[in-house]
């Protein structure tokens, strides 16, 4: 059965965690921090092909987005890049049925922590109205 989009970040989110590497937050946090894979509603979020019926299942997009410290050009594109591939393995991993589509380019954030590489990862799963 999939999840219902009342609980589908947490799932995702759920998915990602790998304490001993990064942080995973279901949400975006006020301030990103280094080392973080951080779940956003991508646009559009939800897409529906019911034609007024709830038994048929909605689309739902997100943006897994990966922040890591902005170091030298080398260490932050391999820091990046082994991060999302990280990712991707453990969503693979998981029981959750996914579309991956594209990742972006990795492009600096600058934050209150400090400036960031970051890059976003498109990912679209099918849920269900409950």
């Amino acid at each position: 059965m999939t999840a219902a989009i009342s609980t589908l970040r947490t799932t995702l989110a759920t998915a990602l965690v790998n304490n001993s590497l990064w942080s995973t937050f279901s949400f975006p946090p006020s301030t990103p921090i280094a080392n973080s894979v951080v779940i956003s509603p991508s646009d559009p979020y939800v897409t529906p092909s019911n034609n007024g019926k709830n038994t048929i299942a909605p689309l739902v997009n997100f943006n897994v987005n990966i922040f890591v410290p902005l170091l030298d050009n080398e260490g932050n594109l391999n820091g990046i890049e082994e991060m999302l591939v990280s990712v991707f393995n453990l969503l693979a991993a998981s029981s959750i049925v996914y579309n991956v589509g594209t990742v972006s380019a990795p492009s600096v954030l600058t934050s209150a922590t400090g400036d960031l590489l970051t890059c976003s990862m498109q990912v679209s799963i099918l849920s269900n109205w409950s």
